[in-house]
């Protein structure tokens, strides 16, 4: 073996490993820390190790038997999802995220090891965070097991300090100068092309996704001479990702994601080009899923990739952004930033409380409450309690969604070859020349184009569920789709559009993409972020059509509302799905409810114009009235606007004072009794004919303050000729004048000199 960095602390790592039982070790890229401390804690006890990437997995178990001497499969092997390569004679497990979870669900003492190792913890994927938490809770357990920490850029002290303030150990590493360029606004392509003559050895090449790394291949086997151009990233087969690892004579350019970053190493680079960016999922509150985003990398991210340019000899690591960019320091943990959910089924199947949990860095409290309310929408979780169907989707090894579809499916080739195509995110079929009613079945009739790892999932997954399942079959794929997104449900806003509700209240517009055309609902089953939708909207790529029966409503909703044409209360029974009406009937309105809409709609609307005289009244009296509360208490039990008079708002003693003091009408000298009006500005005025007040000298007055009635006196015909407020004057002073001019107007009317004797009458002098 070459020496490493590592080597000379490897016996003072074992000595605090055997007094303390918890080490953090951080190291650079190149020090040798995931190929020598590994299997030389093995050398003191069976040790599993968790790597997070699959590729690196394969490669480190190679690189550990080769250095060793060992045996693949034998000393030293792995364990992948849907793939394993050790045996009873194996004491160096390698194990990608999820697996030793699992192992630890089995066996919660984790009695098969005696040390767990955890590489790359900087990373943070949600899985070593969950692995952390559940190896510290068996290490309470049992004084035996031991823990490392390993990292090449971490925040050491913070882990020391959630496990017990272990020791730390900083290993040096053994860079060679790497020159850092920056070339804001050139592509990686056009990066390779510049330097490809410049200097010996590989070219390392870091871009976000596969789509950028085909098409950056696509340009430079285009044009590059003498370069071999290779890929690697998660969704190649295992003979394409190590192809792109082995050793060559010929130089290469190796177009990478950055599962290349760190744990993997790939001989001979001496040249990096730093796209600057990576694509991982963020979970979208608005959507309530996650979606693949690109984003900056970190600072530190940055350094890795640029380390890998230094390992055998000077390298150069070229940054396509400008240097005065400020990236974050630290990646950002999958804990703070992804779905929760499959992390909480395992801490409830641990049988811990996933809000009392001691994480590393617990997730946010409103993060943690909306995946439990998944958990428990998919029958996963009771009350907070593990379920049957809970205890089946914890030992799948897909997202609890895909694993309701299993479930629901049962033992259906087409729903393991569905979830096998969710899981791996892989598209290879192009757009359908006719409409389909699911995306997703397009796709499952097209399976034999699928990739190969593809259809190795799909069959690990069929195996899986007839074990756990039997081969009793369940529902249809298009039906299990639903068990499993039962928050992903859309409808069409009209028939036939792209226009979609989204179950969460969110709008979104189905993709050109898709080739669902018919249905009135769906279930989404791709959403893209607002980001990336049309007119702000989240973008559905992958749905299915759900009809309508299969729907059952979260809620029914009892409605009322005010009708202001006919003043009553109007009831319907609404049923929703979440934030999509399935249906609205109308039915009774229930009193206990009724009252509050009417009154409501009655205070809205305002007193008529009754109720406003009524009102006056009230003020001019000086009797007190709560109008809302008095239109409240007259609805209370009503589902049509009641009458509202004196006797529907006044109580009685005050509407005795009410008559007294501000009656409706006024008997008038000719026996008959006039409406009285009482004004804004606080008068009562009575409108008469002028001769029935004859013999009335003194002008009634009424209210609290006793204010005189304003008589507006009429003539015969009823206009009106005069106003007073002092009868007495008038009869002395004006009524001569108005007499004679009346009296030549209406000459069939009694007009007498002596008004204050004279008999009141509304009538003409032949009548008489």
């Amino acid at each position: 073996m070459i020496e490493l960095p590592v080597d000379d602390f490897v016996p003072r790592i074992r000595a605090l490993l055997r007094a303390s039982r918890y080490l953090v070790v951080t190291a650079p890229p190149g020090a040798g820390k995931t190929t020598r401390i590994p299997p030389a804690l093995a050398e003191e006890g069976k040790t599993i190790v968790l790597q997070p990437r699959r590729v690196a997995a394969r490669s480190l178990v190679r690189r550990i038997a080769s250095e060793r001497g060992w045996t693949v499969g034998g000393e030293v092997g792995w364990q992948i999802r849907f793939e394993r390569n050790f045996s009873a004679r194996t004491r160096l497990l390698v194990a990608t995220e999820g697996i030793l979870t699992a192992r630890l669900q089995a066996d919660p003492l984790l009695g098969e090891f005696e040390t767990v190792v955890l590489d790359e913890f900087h990373e943070r994927s949600i899985h070593a965070d969950l692995a952390l938490a559940l190896a510290k809770q068996a290490s309470l357990a049992r004084d035996d097991l031991r823990i490392v920490v390993m990292s090449a850029t971490l925040d050491s002290v913070a882990v020391s300090r959630y496990l017990f303030d272990c020791p730390i150990v900083a290993i040096p590493g053994r860079l060679f100068p790497v020159e850092i360029e920056y070339a804001p606004g050139v592509t990686v392509a056009e990066a390779v092309r510049r330097s490809e003559h410049e200097r010996a050895g590989h070219l390392l090449c870091f871009l976000p996704g596969a789509r950028e790394i085909r098409e950056a291949g696509d340009s430079l086997r285009a044009r590059a001479e003498g370069l071999d151009v290779v890929e690697l990233h998660g969704n190649l087969d295992v003979d394409a990702q190590e192809a792109a690892l082995a050793p060559s004579s010929r130089r290469k350019v190796i177009l990478a994601t950055n599962i290349a970053e760190t744990s993997l190493t790939v001989e001979g680079v001496t040249t990096v080009v730093d796209g600057g960016l990576h694509r991982l999922l963020r979970y979208d509150d608005a959507s309530g899923i996650d979606h693949l985003v690109t984003e900056r990398i970190s600072r530190d991210s940055a350094e890795q990739r640029a380390g890998r340019a230094g390992r055998v000899a000077p390298g150069r690591a070229i940054r396509l952004w400008d240097a005065r960019d400020i990236l974050p320091p630290h990646r950002e943990p999958e804990i703070a930033r992804i779905d929760l959910a499959s992390a909480l089924l395992d801490v409830v199947a641990w049988g811990d409380d996933p809000r009392a949990f001691d994480w590393f860095e617990a997730p946010a409290r409103e993060r943690v409450e909306a995946s439990l309310g998944l958990l428990e929408r998919l029958g996963a979780l009771d009350q907070g309690k593990l379920t049957r169907i809970g205890g089946l989707l914890q030992r799948l090894p897909v997202h609890p969604r895909l694993g309701r579809i299993l479930v629901e499916a049962g033992a259906s080739e087409d729903a393991a070859r569905g979830c096998a195509i969710l899981s791996e995110g892989t598209r290879w079929a192009t757009r359908a020349e006719r409409s389909t009613e699911s995306d997703l079945q397009t796709l499952v009739d097209r399976f034999r184009e699928a990739p190969a790892h593809v259809r190795r999932v799909a069959d690990e997954l069929s195996s899986i569920v007839r074990r756990e399942l039997g081969a009793k079959p369940g529902a249809t794929l298009s039906r299990a789709l639903l068990a499993g997104f039962p928050d992903r449900v859309a409808m069409r806003r009209e028939a036939g559009s792209p226009r979609l509700l989204l179950a969460s209240g969110r709008g979104a517009t189905l993709a050109r993409e898709s080739c669902v055309t018919g249905g009135d609902f769906l279930v989404a089953l791709d959403v893209s972020g607002a980001d990336h939708g049309a007119a702000g909207q989240a973008l559905v790529r992958l749905a299915s059509i759900v009809e309508r029966e299969w729907l059952v409503p979260t809620r029914v909703e009892l409605t009322h509302r005010y009708d202001t044409r006919s003043r009553s209360v109007k009831a319907s029974s609404i049923r929703w799905y979440d934030a999509i009406a399935l249906g609205e009937v109308s039915v009774k309105p229930d009193p206990s409810v009724a009252g509050e809409v009417l009154a409501n709609g009655i205070i809205a609307e305002g007193p008529d114009d009754a109720t406003s005289l009524l009102l006056r009244r009230l003020r001019f009296a000086g009797v007190e009235l709560n109008w809302d509360a008095a239109v409240r208490a007259a609805c209370e039990g009503e589902v049509a606007a009641p009458r509202l008079d004196a006797d529907a708002l006044v109580p009685w003693d005050a509407r005795r004072e009410l008559e007294r003091l501000a009656p409706v009408d006024l008997a008038v000298p000719s026996g008959r009794r006039v409406r009285l009006d009482y004004t804004d500005d606080g008068q009562v005025v009575a409108a008469v004919k002028l001769q029935e007040l004859f013999g009335l000298g003194e002008t009634p007055r009424l209210g609290v303050s006793r204010i005189p009635v304003t008589f507006s006196l009429l003539s015969p015909a009823g206009r009106p000729v005069q106003t007073t407020r002092d009868l007495r004057s008038f009869w002395q002073n004006t009524y001569p004048e108005v007499r004679r001019e009346l009296r030549a107007r209406y000459p069939k009317h009694p007009w007498p000199e002596d008004p204050w004797s004279a008999e009141p009458t509304a009538r003409t002098k032949r009548r008489q």
